[in-house]
């Protein structure tokens, strides 16, 4: 059974998504958390995984943190994915920071990446692969959302003084706005960040960890044809290295889970990836 915990600190309330599992050894039943969802007055009901997401009661005690300003951000989250898709296809820049401005006056920036930004963009290639979108619009429409994200990138900084993180796609993938928000996301957070996005082959990358010595790798697919090729780039990486390796991205995120030389990062929020990376030593 799965149900929802607080923990107070300070002034806030946190939310977590948690489950009760016997412990046979003591006899007894423990907590074991989901997820953490964060901060109480931020959580929607899309926080929620998809397989709890339409539990009564778990809807109810959700709801009973502040219910109208619940339902006004996730009308506010519907209209501006809404905008920003037309936006991004229309090939429109310029409103698309518009979009961006006006949503993280209100929100933040990692809420816009994951509620805004990822969910749009896996409309765009879903809508794309089914024939609803043209490939000319797709290509248009990430070709702005790239944009985009650099241009938020330059309006942000960080300390530089955490861990050195390598991201980077195989031989390929040519898509890699999923290592563009990354770059933005931890930089923001205080890492140094390598992005790697462009396809090149494995023995560079192989050549650019020897010399940069990050301490973590993280490899990005969004194309499913892209996935042999990224468990080849994670078997390479670790016949050389011990160093921690992350996979994630689009193609990982539905069906089946193929093995990786690392850990798969899959149906996460942006703001619990720094926490992973801090706690690499769990992954190696």
């Amino acid at each position: 059974m799965a149900y929802i915990r607080f923990k107070k600190v300070k002034s806030e309330q946190y939310l977590y998504l948690v489950k009760s599992i016997w412990d046979s050894k003591k006899k007894t039943s423990k907590q074991e958390i989901i997820k953490y969802l964060g901060k109480a007055s931020l959580v929607v009901k899309e926080d929620i995984p998809v397989e709890f997401r339409n539990d009564a009661k778990i809807l109810s005690v959700l709801a009973s943190y502040n219910p109208q300003d619940i339902q006004k951000r996730e009308d506010a989250t519907k209209k501006s994915r809404q905008q920003l898709f037309k936006k991004l296809t229309d090939g429109n820049i310029e409103e698309c920071i518009k979009i961006y401005r006006e949503y993280v006056q209100i929100f933040n920036i990692s809420d816009f990446f994951d509620k805004i930004l990822r969910p749009v963009m896996s409309k765009i290639g879903s809508d794309w692969q089914t024939g609803k979108l043209a490939i000319a619009t797709e290509h248009v429409a990430s070709n702005v959302a790239q944009t985009l994200v650099k241009i938020i990138m330059e309006q942000v900084s960080g300390s530089g003084n955490k861990k050195k993180i390598l991201l980077c796609v195989p031989v390929g993938e040519e898509h890699h706005i999923g290592c563009d928000v990354l770059e933005t996301y931890l930089t923001i957070k205080g890492f140094k960040v390598f992005n790697m996005g462009t396809s090149i082959p494995g023995d560079a990358i192989l050549e650019f960890i020897d010399m940069k010595k990050p301490d973590i790798v993280l490899i990005s697919i969004t194309i499913n044809d892209n996935i042999a090729a990224g468990q080849r780039l994670a078997k390479k990486i670790r016949e050389q290295s011990k160093i921690p390796i992350l996979v994630g991205g689009y193609a990982l995120q539905t069906g089946d889970v193929p093995k990786f030389e690392g850990h798969i990062i899959k149906d996460i929020r942006l703001d619990e990836i720094p926490k992973i990376l801090r706690n690499s030593v769990l992954v190696t």
